[in-house]
């Protein structure tokens, strides 16, 4: 067993976040793994959000606050303040499940051999209130690669903690889904992974408009088309479609 305490970088993305940035903050500032570099990076916003972050800038590593070119324009500047082993992203309205997660985590990964690349986990559902609302849809495979992404993001961006080495920009073409591409990149260049079997997150479910999730899948439709091709991406698809229409008519039958 290795002894260690790995700086973990943790950074939220915040944008007219008030009502829900205090659980996240107060998520990440309970943990009991001392070695945690906080990072707040807020857009610009006018809702009291920034006033919350003052509160609370004792105890964050470093913050901002100034317009930016969007979500992952925001997630570059975090990574480029971040000076961590690791880097996890847990945006305004996502938690950590509590106060040990992080200690666990390290704990875990203190017996390999060498500290893994990517560490990854499952993800709960919350509302708004914080209410569990479920577990993720999609589970984490019990070994992650970049090819596992052929499925979907089988494992959710917030549980999905990365080596800051390996860890390159979020490519800005990307309006909805650069995190999936970025995923996919970090796990290109990850030699080793690590399933921690935990909850490593609760999500918090961002009621993304129907037009919104079409813009999206159709750019995580390019993503796959350009790491696994066109051919075997459609063929998935024609799967996809099969599986999902097969399921729905079983429950018409019940």
């Amino acid at each position: 067993m290795q002894n260690i305490s790995p700086k973990i970088s943790i950074i939220t993305i915040t944008y007219n976040a008030a009502k829900w940035l205090e659980r996240t903050i107060l998520s990440i500032l309970s943990q009991s793994y001392p070695n945690i570099e906080y990072i707040l990076i807020d857009g610009a916003s006018t809702d009291g959000t920034v006033d919350l972050i003052r509160e609370y800038a004792p105890g964050v590593a470093f913050w901002t606050t100034e317009s930016d070119h969007g979500l992952y324009d925001a997630m570059n500047k975090g990574l480029r303040h971040a000076t961590g082993d690791y880097v996890w992203f847990i945006n305004a309205g996502d938690t950590l499940p509590n106060a040990d997660t992080v200690q666990r985590m390290v704990t875990k990964i203190s017996k390999c051999r060498v500290l893994p690349d990517v560490v990854y986990g499952e993800t709960a559902i919350v509302d708004a209130e914080g209410k569990m609302l479920g577990m993720r849809r999609l589970k984490a495979p019990k070994r992650l690669s970049w090819k596992s992404f052929r499925m979907g993001m089988l494992v959710c961006h917030q549980s999905f903690v990365t080596k800051r080495e390996i860890a390159p920009a979020y490519d800005l073409s990307y309006r909805l889904s650069a995190d999936f591409d970025w995923c996919i990149r970090c796990l290109k260049q990850a030699k080793t992974t690590y399933n921690t079997h935990m909850i490593l997150s609760h999500f918090l479910e961002d009621g993304m408009s129907t037009k919104q999730r079409k813009a999206s899948l159709k750019e995580r439709y390019a993503i796959m088309c350009k790491y696994y091709g066109k051919f075997a991406t459609v063929l998935l698809h024609g799967w996809f479609a099969i599986r999902f229409y097969s399921a729905k008519w079983l429950r018409g039958r019940v």
